[in-house]
């Protein structure tokens, strides 16, 4: 990361250091870590016969990086999708700080607090990387139409805070200089950064990442992580979708396990590298009668 970024309102520079109260100066950082933000009861997915979730229960704690693995078709996206209002679920709750999420438009829960990225790639390839990021910052604010169409002293300060905010962000996930380019333009790597510039920028209480080492190369994946635990960092908590078992040990605290649509273990990472279980779910391990494995 650079030291300093050029702040488009005026010509100064904005140091590294000011930059996380630039991205979301009315966010509570480190309050309550380690108590249930979000949690998760019995939930349960059905699409007419087929149970994608059953009765899957876990709770995400304030400050932490959880992961959430599990083979191919275990419910993992799923999970992510009845929590962020995409699936309705067909039993059990989801609550963030003891209020439910279960019905609430998608927009109203980007507003109370999670943001999400997604496994395919979804930019404005037309519009330009701060462009994007501008779009998630018009989530917190408060102008309304008329006073947009008439650029009310309101809306005019929210569109140069927007700017400013949204460049901070894009030097935080290390892309600042490709600001004016068109996203579709980008590099994968830098796309995959901007999904995640753009999710910040809606000051999400939890960031949920849908696989977002799909396709990078095993440097691109250092910088991932070394990108997720500065996320984590700041103040965030992180939810976290993905296959390669590397980056997920070295970079979470928690980890859940899902396979086909139920939880089969919960632990540290070091206690689902051994369990039992886990080992058969990834490797294909069946245990029999006559003890051959």
């Amino acid at each position: 990361m650079s030291t300093a970024i050029p702040d488009p309102a005026d010509g100064r520079t904005v140091t590294e250091q000011e930059i996380a109260d630039i991205v979301a100066p009315d966010r509570e950082i480190a309050v309550s870590v380690g108590e249930p933000l979000v949690v998760l009861d019995e939930l349960t997915v059905t699409f007419g016969g087929l149970t994608a979730l059953d009765h899957v229960s876990f709770e995400i704690r304030r400050g932490e990086i959880l992961g959430l693995i599990g083979p191919n078709g275990a419910g993992k996206t799923t999970c992510f999708n009845a929590m962020t209002g995409v699936y309705k679920p067909s039993h059990g709750t989801v609550t963030m700080e003891g209020a439910s999420l279960v019905g609430k438009k998608k927009h109203a829960i980007t507003r109370a607090g999670v943001a999400r990225t997604f496994q395919n790639i979804r930019l404005f390839g037309d519009m330009t990387a701060l462009e994007n990021v501008v779009v998630g910052l018009d989530a917190r604010h408060r102008t309304s139409v008329p006073g947009a169409i008439f650029r009310t002293p309101r809306h005019v300060r929210e569109e140069r805070e927007s700017i400013e905010r949204g460049m901070a962000l894009l030097e935080f996930v290390g892309i600042a200089g490709e600001a004016t380019s068109p996203s579709r333009s980008l590099s994968y790597g830098s796309q995959r950064r901007l999904e995640i510039a753009r999710a910040l920028a809606t000051e999400p209480k939890l960031l949920c990442l849908d696989e977002p080492a799909a396709g990078f190369n095993p440097a691109e994946k250092e910088e991932l992580m070394t990108l997720i635990r500065q996320i984590r960092d700041d103040g965030y908590t992180v939810l976290l979708i993905e296959h390669d078992m590397k980056l997920v040990m070295g970079v979470t605290d928690r980890i859940v396990v899902l396979e086909f649509g139920r939880k089969i273990a919960e632990g540290a990472p070091k206690q689902i590298q051994e369990d039992p279980a886990v080992i058969a779910a990834y490797l294909g391990v069946e245990d029999d009668d006559d003890g051959v494995a």
